[in-house]
């Protein structure tokens, strides 16, 4: 599969570039694409949650009647769950969400979600955004120019590039990322992946299957 490479200003190039049919042309799996996700959100979980049992909440711990001949039910503290401000019964304590999945796993996951959006034909390469500082305009010209104004767009730039990351902070719904940090839930939430053409050599280093993986 051959693609049209663009201009940093969204003129065509004049020339095209094959997509490695290892990494976008492979069968999705969507389950695979399921652990994956997961994977992802469970990380940015802070885990920090946390309640007062019986235990830590303030207070005396005297028995507040005698158990007997009250004709009230036998009551112990005032910490007691029973009770209004007393602890809390099995309460969230911190803890990790974490979920691990092998190297194997996580790079199918990739190739699915970028086979997906290959058959979308949802995926646009451009020529390398040299920009010697952040700017928005051109980056939105950009974006205009490539009919992707307003919609969910995922730009990934082949190495770590702080200037195209500061001109899309003023743009709704764009999300920049250096290739090699790119998720499988980034790409299948942005509607169209538009990645310099570096990258694609990128990619194809890091996941592209070869007979030494393992599917």
């Amino acid at each position: 599969m051959e693609l049209d490479v663009f201009q940093h200003n969204g003129s065509p190039a004049g020339r095209t570039v094959a997509l490695d049919a290892t990494l976008f042309a492979v069968e999705p799996n969507d389950h695979v694409l399921w652990l994956d996700v997961r994977r992802t959100q469970a990380a940015a979980r802070q885990g920090t949650h946390k309640t007062k049992e019986r235990g830590e909440v303030k207070g005396s711990t005297r028995k507040i009647y005698r158990q007997k001949g009250t004709g009230m039910a036998r009551a112990g503290n005032i910490a007691s769950p029973l009770r209004r401000g007393g602890g809390r019964t099995f309460g969230p304590r911190p803890h990790q969400y974490s979920v691990r999945l092998s190297k194997k796993v996580r790079r199918k996951a990739k190739r699915s979600a970028l086979s997906y959006k290959a058959q979308e034909e949802a995926i646009r390469v451009i020529d390398p955004l040299n920009y010697d500082a952040p700017n928005t305009r051109e980056l939105s010209d950009l974006l205009s120019n490539l009919g992707l104004e307003g919609q969910p767009v995922l730009i990934v730039t082949a190495l770590h590039s702080p200037e195209v990351f500061y001109s899309s902070r003023n743009l709704d719904r764009v999300v920049v990322r250096e290739a090699r940090n790119v998720s499988a839930e980034d790409i299948l939430r942005a509607r169209v992946v538009v990645c310099e053409e570096d990258t694609l050599g990128v990619w194809s280093s890091l996941w592209a299957y070869n007979s030494t993986q393992s599917s």
